[in-house]
């Protein structure tokens, strides 16, 4: 019998398997639907949300964020800062990115770190309930817990093809749960 990390470790290998068949001009059309049911997110002027520069076969959200700025939202990408940390750096337009851990790219370190209060995640996995599972490394869970222990509760919407869905994902109780995923069907609440 699989134990919890083994289950969640081959629906990863499945369905990143599955992400990564989808052809590129399919996931670019893909990318396009999910960019445009993305501008469906309510939030207020000044909000700051995070998103995510895309890596491997990730759907690319830039026309997403782009429209988001222009909303007024506050952005911020994700940086690797060591193994077990991420921060969030401010990301404005001409500032020059670099690399910033784990194959991304982002702000560099003269850039503000900001606490988002929504944030736009890549993920392996996901189910109906909202459930979701990374890239095994924990980094956005401890990320979400660190502005949790500052008395924050940031939304927190997945960005995924639909080939990432299964029918459960099994969760141990540190996993946080999505409060919404974009496919390229739509934008489905689970709050």
């Amino acid at each position: 019998m699989q134990t919890l990390k083994e289950q969640k470790a081959a629906l990863r290998k499945e369905r990143l398997a599955l992400r990564d068949a989808i052809e590129p001009e399919a996931r670019l059309e893909k990318s396009i639907a999910i960019s445009a049911f993305g501008e469906a997110l309510s939030f207020e002027p000044g909000t700051i949300i995070s998103g995510f520069l895309p890596i491997r076969s990730e759907a690319d959200i830039r026309p997403l964020l782009d429209h988001l700025g222009q909303r007024g939202a506050r952005l911020c990408l994700p940086v690797v800062l060591d193994r077990e940390t991420i921060a969030f750096r401010e990301l404005k337009k001409g500032v020059e990115l670099v690399d910033t851990g784990f194959g991304t790219r982002g702000p560099g370190p003269d850039a503000a770190v900001l606490d988002p209060e929504l944030l736009l995640m890549p993920l392996s996995v996901f189910d109906a309930a909202g459930n979701r599972i990374g890239y095994g490394a924990g980094h956005y869970d401890r990320a979400i817990d660190r502005l949790r222990k500052k008395g924050m509760n940031p939304r927190l919407i997945g960005i995924a093809f639909d080939c990432q869905e299964v029918a459960s994902v099994p969760a141990e109780p540190h996993d946080v749960g999505l409060s919404a995923i974009i496919t390229e069907s739509g934008y489905r609440r689970f709050d």
